[in-house]
């Protein structure tokens, strides 16, 4: 089994909630590392509680300078030195604007203004709109991927195309 499918058979066996948060972090960081590094550098994953829940959040160091590339776009046009990617796998609950508020927070000036949320759903419209507000606001840029979004990546590198 090639590695892309391995990737995704993870994914979509990853059970949402409490019961998978974990399992669905590993995987991501993994997906996340074969897709970004390089140009990435290894990612630090730093341990969090979050109302009484252990969280962790990756954190990859961006070290592409020359604006030639996206990485290095995105360096020098959101002074992205360090890109916050954070993990939402709920079942239940929504990824709502609360969400996007926390990523905000954590974007301070050492790190930049670009986070990803890795969400196991699709966030609800407050998300939406409160990311849009923090961009009109900060200049902070909040992307949400899915695992839909992490799958098609995956055949994109599958396929050879950046």
């Amino acid at each position: 089994m090639s590695s892309i499918a391995s990737f995704i058979r993870r994914l979509d066996t990853c059970p949402s909630g409490f019961k998978g948060w974990k399992a669905f972090e590993d995987i991501c960081i993994e997906i996340l590392m074969y897709l970004f590094v390089p140009p990435l550098t290894v990612p630090k994953v730093q341990p969090r509680s979050y109302s009484g829940i252990d969280r962790r959040d990756a954190v990859f160091p961006n070290r592409n300078l020359t604006v030639d590339t996206n990485w290095g776009h995105m360096y020098q046009e959101l002074d992205a030195r360090m890109i916050l990617f954070e993990f939402k796998n709920y079942e239940q609950e929504d990824i709502g604007k609360e969400e996007v508020d926390q990523a905000r927070n954590y974007l301070t000036k050492p790190m930049g203004k670009l986070a990803i949320l890795c969400c196991s759903k699709s966030p609800n419209h407050a998300a939406h709109i409160r990311r849009n507000s923090v961009y009109s606001e900060d200049g902070k840029v909040i992307l949400f991927l899915t695992k839909d979004h992490l799958k098609e990546m995956l055949y994109i590198k599958e396929r050879g195309e950046d």
